[in-house]
């Protein structure tokens, strides 16, 4: 039964859906192959069509990158800033398999011949490079902090790039394959994320957004204890 902290890391990562997203995938997923024209295939379409669009999700993994980015400091504890580089670390991982498993692939075809595609491979591995070598460091280490602003000057280049690019001409190209995209890109995301440790993901991630992560924590108790007494006054009300 890993299914459920799976879907809260998931929306660590990338803030793209705000969870029905993930829902609907782990749904449609489940679901027996429809005959096309069939009623059912047709809601199935509806709610396809209304998916997160994969540009929106790529537009939204950067975002939340550079919002971890921005809140390491050279001032910053050494716990939080292992913190922060661990999460932006596997976001990138995960972000850089997801577009070439998917992404690219599909713009490829769409593109097929355009130099344009032939910038982003090399620049994720030297992005990998750049991760592997901090993480043979520590916070502790005098060059941690050149390191990582390294790695984030690698980043912000592709950042510009595809924001500028790479993600209009995907809009243009694959505008009917828009969210069936981001429909498998969530449904692969669940299973990477899976595999990079969704406890630790959690954890870099309270680590890197402390306000944020209380915020999230006490609208859930006041959720849960509104539940609580609307429960209680129901059983008093039969008693």
């Amino acid at each position: 039964m890993k299914a459920a902290p799976d879907e809260r890391n998931v929306l660590l990562i990338s803030h793209a859906d705000g969870g029905d997203g993930i829902v609907l995938a782990k749904a449609l997923a489940s679901l027996p192959k429809q005959e096309p024209g069939s009623a059912r295939a047709k809601e199935l379409d509806m709610n396809l069509s209304s998916f997160p669009l994969i540009t929106s999700m790529i537009r939204m993994d950067h975002t939340h990158v550079m919002a971890a980015f921005h809140r390491y400091h050279a001032e910053t504890s050494w716990p939080r800033k292992r913190a922060i580089v661990e999460l932006v670390c596997t976001a990138l991982e995960i972000h850089a398999q997801l577009e070439e498993e998917i992404f690219y692939p599909a713009l490829g075809e769409a593109m097929a011949g355009d130099e344009r595609l032939t910038k982003s491979k090399p620049e994720h591995d030297k992005m990998r490079e750049d991760i592997a070598k901090l993480r043979a460091m520590g916070p502790e280490d005098a060059a941690y902090d050149a390191r990582f602003m390294q790695l984030m000057r690698t980043v912000m280049h592709h950042v510009a790039d595809e924001e500028t690019v790479l993600l209009p001409a995907a809009e243009r190209a694959l505008a009917s394959q828009l969210s069936d995209l981001g429909l498998r890109m969530t449904k692969r995301r669940i299973q990477l994320v899976a595999q990079h440790r969704p406890g630790a993901i959690a954890a870099n991630t309270v680590g890197t957004f402390p306000l944020a992560s209380l915020a999230l924590v006490s609208i859930g108790a006041l959720a849960l204890a509104r539940c609580l007494r609307s429960s209680f006054a129901h059983r008093g009300s039969r008693t």
